[in-house]
């Protein structure tokens, strides 16, 4: 089915289903998908703890200058083994150098993590990048249902889960986290079925070439 290696990556907000797309889409093609996964590759390759990149999944880091200067971030170099191992810029670039090695050798979709900021300034080829949204109304439906709690409680969850995301996407890259114009293809996926939205972007990937 897959007739040209490529990666997608999915930037989502919480509770938009971008999780549940990635991996439907991923069954459908055949491919893997990687999402919390990431943290125990790279945990097992870097020899560093799991509990560490999971304290700074999807976090900002605490170097101020970056979150002074509009478009200033950390460089994509080589992680360090020094001292600061386990600071949150240089797991981060342990958790790039990953990245890059999963888009290198398979076609894959990757969730989050800044993946589309990463592979396309380290020069990957066929990097697709997708960003998913949807009505408050209809997050809160759905993290209400999935982890059984009340409205308040999924609202506050969500604010707290997408500003999370946006910042770290804003630190690491120098980008708006929801801006579309850093996208291949946008998506909101509050009147649609996860199924159906699969269906949108394999027909996307179709008319791409790739499969």
């Amino acid at each position: 089915m897959i007739k040209k290696k490529f990666v997608l990556c999915i930037n989502r907000q919480y509770g938009s289903g971008g999780r549940s797309v990635g991996k439907i889409l991923a069954k459908e093609l055949g491919i893997d998908f990687y999402d919390q996964r990431i943290l125990q590759i790279t945990s097992e390759t870097s020899a560093i703890g799991e509990k560490y990149f999971r304290l700074a999944d999807e976090k900002a880091g605490s170097n101020l200058l970056y979150k002074v200067f509009d478009g200033l971030k950390p460089a994509l170099k080589d992680p360090s083994t020094g001292f600061n191992i386990t600071n949150r810029d240089n797991l981060f670039k342990f958790q790039a150098k990953m990245l890059k090695e999963l888009a290198e050798k398979e076609t894959c979709i990757i969730a989050g993590r800044a993946a589309d900021y990463v592979l396309k300034e380290s020069g990957i080829e066929d990097v697709i990048s997708m960003y998913i949204y949807c009505d408050m109304d209809k997050k809160v439906e759905r993290i209400k249902d999935m982890e059984v709690i009340d409205t308040a409680s999924a609202e506050k969850k969500i604010r707290e889960k997408d500003k999370d995301r946006a910042e770290f996407y804003s630190y690491y890259t120098g980008r708006k986290w929801d801006d579309c114009l850093h996208y291949d293809l946008c998506i909101n996926t509050t009147d649609l079925n996860f199924e159906g939205i699969a269906n949108v972007i394999k027909d996307y990937l179709k008319t791409r070439g790739y499969i």
